[in-house]
């Protein structure tokens, strides 16, 4: 038997997802994007609480159109606290106005257009 070809019994079987695990997913994808836009109001932990929220359901949207939200927000989140750590380092020397300018600019467009491709019902770009 060759290694490489699974039986057909020991295959991972895709589960669909119902229409109704669709609308609980792209919940959870709205309330990432809607943390992520409070996080510059009340400071850095509603985005925390966003990208482990995104990090529980990531397998949950394997397979579906949200499952590039899901991954939006994880990169936004990581890309945004180098962002941040660089120009709080760089602070000192003024570059780091400029670094954590471009960021916060960064952000607001990436929460922005994934809210409208949520919205819209539509996958981001990976």
């Amino acid at each position: 038997m060759n290694p490489e070809v699974l039986p057909p019994e020991a295959a991972p079987k895709e589960v669909p997802l119902g229409e109704e695990s669709l609308r609980k997913l792209k919940n959870v994808a709205l309330a990432g994007y809607a943390l992520q836009a409070l996080a510059f109001f009340l400071g850095g932990i509603p985005a925390v609480v966003a990208v482990v929220l995104a990090y529980v359901k990531r397998d949950d949207a394997r397979g579906t159109w949200l499952e590039s939200h899901i991954r939006w927000q994880i990169r936004t989140f990581w890309i945004a606290l180098l962002g941040g750590i660089v120009g709080v380092v760089t602070f000192i020397i003024l570059i780091g106005w400029l670094i954590l300018c471009v960021t916060a600019v960064w952000v607001i467009y990436r929460i922005v257009k994934g809210w409208l491709a949520l919205n819209d019902g539509k996958p981001l770009p990976t």
